[in-house]
């Protein structure tokens, strides 16, 4: 079974990004698809980034412990939501102190909004970081609008005639990046 973690971005009080989170975490472990956990940036409270985890003299135990989790999983799930046009500066935080642990990993991008339009303004820059940094983003990608009004608060979907084929077709493109990384690796 595959390791999949799943990056839970935002660190707001009222964060509503985070119910993606749960939702691709149950429905994973629950369809026994894969061993699923979140990585919830709130819980890490990195530091502002200063230097890439392969420089730096002393890190964190929280640091080598998300690097270790990065590093040993099959595939990323990244949950971000948007914020004027762009991703948390927690989220560019986290991927920019790592650098090695991405380099082929495939990774899929939910985006989240409170409105209409679901995040899809943060797609092209995040996904040109993560290139950047040389992961491999799925083609797919799970673009969610009005966040509260799809999701409750323990990620589960309020229309799930809607969510689960695409949640289908998401993970499908995941594991078939996994596969082929693999079969290349």
């Amino acid at each position: 079974m595959h390791n999949i973690a799943i990056i839970s971005s935002s660190i707001r009080p009222d964060r509503k990004s985070h119910r993606l989170a749960l939702y691709f975490m149950k429905y994973l472990n629950d369809n026994f698809l894969a061993n699923a956990n979140i990585l919830d940036l709130k819980d890490y409270d990195f530091p502002i980034f200063s230097e890439t985890l392969k420089i730096q003299k002393s890190p964190s135990k929280k640091l080598l412990d998300f690097a270790e989790k990065i590093k040993k999983s099959d595939a990323i799930i990244v949950v971000t939501p948007e914020y004027n046009g762009g991703y948390p500066a927690s989220l560019k935080n986290a991927i920019d102190v790592l650098y090695e642990e991405w380099r082929h990993k495939p990774v899929g991008i939910v985006t989240v909004s409170g409105g209409p339009f679901a995040g899809t303004q943060v797609l092209v820059s995040f996904q040109f970081s993560l290139w950047k940094m040389k992961a491999w983003t799925i083609t797919e990608q799970y673009c969610v609008p009005d966040v509260e009004k799809n999701y409750d608060e323990e990620g589960n979907s309020l229309h799930k005639k809607i969510s689960e084929p695409l949640t289908e077709a998401f993970l499908k493109e995941l594991f078939w990046c996994i596969k082929a990384d693999k079969s290349v690796g």
